[in-house]
């Protein structure tokens, strides 16, 4: 019984400890980024943080490298919006909510979801990864040429679904698939950057939500649906994909036709 006690002791410290730990990582990351006006020494806090990737033999970092590619896309994605925040010209305060408002959001990522195994919270954690890292390349990348947008893009679309599919007991065609979304996403990528329309938030109005990163959200929840269903059935099953496809279609449609009048090209 005095083990178990001292086991449980140990488990309540470790938790806390972790917990510690990202509340503190979050919160730096928003007062480097407040009192430096630079993103470069958050993005070092960031590997920093990332020092278990390569707390191993070498011939394992490629691997850790490619496991953590999803953690790693939500950390930048998180730093690049506070950086952003900072130089709309909206009211120090709004600028401050903003940004705390994004530090409780990158907490709950490193407290709640990213910890969680189950396929379910690994696809939330893959939804997450690439709506915040689109959104964060579509951010940044106006003044950029069109080369580092599509390999960004790709490399999100590679991530996640690699993120997804390593759940499954099926490896056969991970390596594949994953490259083919990454295909398929810096595709959606080139035409975006040629095309970038963005919507203002509600409350916060000169804040701008890229439309890509909703329609790339869109198209990647179609494609788990119809991955999910092929794997257990061995094929698409029409009644599986209907009710996503019809979101999907519904969606990118009122995006295309409906709100191009109303949008802020970036």
């Amino acid at each position: 019984m005095e083990f178990l006690k001292i086991v449980k002791r140990r488990s309540f410290l470790n938790e806390a400890v972790y917990i510690a730990l990202n509340v503190a990582l979050a919160v730096g990351l928003m007062l480097l980024i407040r009192t430096t006006g630079s993103v470069y020494p958050a993005f070092g806090l960031v590997l920093l943080s990332k020092w278990r990737i390569f707390a191993v033999r070498p011939r394992f970092w490629f691997a850790n490298i490619q496991t953590n590619m999803v953690s790693f896309i939500v950390s930048v994605s998180y730093v690049i919006f506070l950086y952003t925040t900072g130089l709309t010209n909206m009211s120090e305060t709004q600028i401050l909510i903003l940004q705390s408002i994004l530090a409780v959001l990158d907490i709950a990522w490193l407290v709640l979801l990213k910890p969680q195994s189950k396929r379910i919270y690994i696809v939330l954690q893959a939804g997450v990864a690439l709506s915040v890292g689109i959104t964060a390349i579509f951010s940044v990348a106006y003044g950029w040429m069109s080369s580092p947008v599509v390999l960004l893009t790709w490399l999100i679309g590679y991530a996640v679904s690699r993120h997804v599919l390593n759940n499954y007991d099926d490896e056969s065609h991970t390596l594949f698939l994953s490259l083919a979304w990454g295909f398929v996403l810096a595709e959606i990528g080139w035409l975006a950057y040629h095309w970038t329309i963005a919507y203002q938030l509600p409350i916060f109005n000169k804040i701008l939500l890229p439309q890509v990163s909703i329609i790339t959200l869109c198209f990647g929840f179609l494609t788990f649906k119809s991955y999910d269903s092929y794997y257990h059935h061995k094929k698409i099953r029409f009644v599986d994909i209907i009710l996503p496809l019809i979101f999907t279609v519904s969606i990118v449609a009122m995006l295309l036709l409906a709100f191009n009048n109303v949008t802020t090209g970036v």
